[in-house]
């Protein structure tokens, strides 16, 4: 699968990475020994760095905590959560508990609408709110914690006034996503957790723990979702593999093929944005990635059959500038170089 519009992705670009000595020998399937040595190395140089896992064509080549939660433990992956719930969107639209990405939202959440309630909430559709484009004040950022504090997240979200038209541009706000996940929640009459554990965590063998729920009781949605780094790596997996595990089809091909096409565009970073996923280039590669805070992160890049989650100290800042700049260098100057030559 190639993604569309190629000549419109940005490139994830190099900062430079520190060497240091190789590290022991790993299972090098699919990758050149010494660029999988290369990795390794500049991997624990980045002490923000927990965790690396590296599967190409299905299979591991690398998994290593360097510090922090073993491999096996769940772990908040922060804002990879939004990617989480675009999927139960797209399993929600497969088994006709959405209608259609164009259905609006308003009444769906019909009973946390305000009282004097802008018009324009009406034209609000779940895939705007997929896109992060619902034209609302933003709830992340600074804005973050007077919503947290809130005592009805769906009500206050809605309430927030229109800085923009609905469909007009992103404005990245993990509200947009609790709307989202709040509006599943209440068509399939089924928590977010339920949902996420049954079309998800079953085909996948992952046990959603519970997180965050709001005063009302919804899960939140787009924040705080906790997986392993190997349950991370098998949601990826999943995608690269067309919505495909064990050979049962997880997620229909075409909500796969309508994710990764380009919606809207990051103010922050540059990059496209689809249904949940950021799009890039990587040398000569489509790349579709997740990003959480801190460094959360999952590339998945079917042209070369390559999928690698990241976790790292969730209590650290990462900018594209910073920390998220490493993580895209390795991946763009040593990870895809190392397949390349295999």
């Amino acid at each position: 699968m190639t993604f569309k519009t190629l000549n419109r992705r940005r490139v994830l670009t190099a900062t430079g990475a520190l060497l240091l000595a190789p590290s022991a020998a790993a299972n090098t399937t699919g990758f050149e020994t010494a660029g999988l040595e290369r990795v390794a190395s500049q991997a624990a140089a980045l002490d923000q760095l927990h965790s690396l896992v590296i599967g190409r064509g299905g299979e591991i080549a690398f998994a290593e905590a360097f510090r922090g939660p073993a491999l096996e433990r769940p772990v908040n992956v922060k804002s990879v959560s939004k990617t989480i719930v675009a999927s139960l969107t797209g399993a929600a639209l497969d088994r006709g508990v959405f209608t259609s990405v164009e259905q609006p939202v308003a009444p769906l959440l019909g009973a946390f609408l305000p009282a004097d309630a802008d018009p324009r909430l009406g034209d609000i559709t779940v895939a705007d709110l997929l896109t992060m484009q619902a034209g609302l004040e933003r709830t992340s950022g600074g804005s973050y914690g007077q919503w947290v504090q809130s005592d009805n997240w769906v009500a206050y979200a809605l309430a927030r006034p229109f800085v923009a038209a609905p469909g007009s541009r992103m404005l990245y706000s993990t509200g947009s996503y609790h709307l989202l996940g709040a509006a599943l929640a209440r068509v399939a009459n089924r928590s977010l957790l339920a949902l996420a554990r049954d079309w998800l965590g079953a085909p996948l063998g992952i046990d959603f723990p519970p997180w965050t729920r709001d005063p009302q009781g919804f899960f939140m949605g787009g924040n705080n979702m906790a997986l392993s780094p190997l349950e991370l790596w098998r949601f990826g997996e999943l995608w690269r593999q067309g919505g495909r595990w064990d050979g049962t089809q997880v997620l229909s091909e075409q909500w796969i093929e309508a994710s990764w096409e380009p919606r809207t565009r990051s103010p922050w970073s540059g990059d496209l944005y689809g249904y949940g996923w950021f799009l890039a280039r990587t040398g000569r590669h489509d790349v579709a990635y997740a990003r959480g805070y801190g460094g959360q992160m999952l590339y998945v890049l079917p042209e070369l059959g390559l999928t690698v989650a990241v976790t790292s100290d969730p209590n650290r800042p990462a900018r594209s500038g910073g920390y998220v700049g490493e993580l895209h260098a390795l991946l763009a100057e040593t990870i895809v170089p190392a397949a390349e030559r295999a």
